[in-house]
This record gives structure tokens, sequence and C-alpha cells, in this order.
């Protein structure tokens, strides 16, 4: 919807972030992961400690806040100092 001299509430459809950009999944409670890219009319995360990817509808997804891409890249070192993730 637009206002006068006023921007849309909601831009549709969401600007492609780059690969590697953490999102968050609001669809899985908030849950982090690394932009991969599109499939359809999906975008592709994954995990940043590593692990499979999921596919989620870009209207559930957001730029991860500071505290969540801290908490994500820690989670991703601690796994690799223990050996599983390289």
């Amino acid at each position: 919807m637009y206002g006068e001299n006023a921007s849309p509430i909601s831009e549709w459809p969401p600007q492609v972030p780059s690969p590697g950009a953490l999102l968050a999944d609001t669809s899985r409670g908030d849950r982090v992961g690394e932009f991969q890219g599109v499939a359809g009319p999906y975008w592709s995360l994954r995990p940043v400690g590593g692990g499979r990817e999921w596919e989620v509808e870009p209207r559930y997804v957001r730029p991860a806040l500071l505290m969540e891409q801290l908490r994500a890249r820690t989670a991703r070192l601690n796994a690799r100092s223990r050996g599983e993730v390289l």
C-alpha cells in the first residue's frame, strides 16, 4: 500500500540477497542460514555450521539480527574446532 510521498510498506518481490548472506527463516522459529540461491519460487538456505539445505518462501525470510549472526558464526567455529566442519 502506498501513501503520499511514501514507499511501499513491504517490498515485493524482496530483493535477492548476495550468496552467503545470513538470513533468518521466520517459518522455522527464526532459524539462521546462509543464502545459497534461488530455486524456482523458493530461496535455498544452508545452516551456518554446514548441513542440509532447506527451501523457504522469500516472504518468510528476513536479515539475521546481529546477535543471531554472532550465535550462528560461533556455532560454526565450535563445530570446526571439533572437526565437524571444514
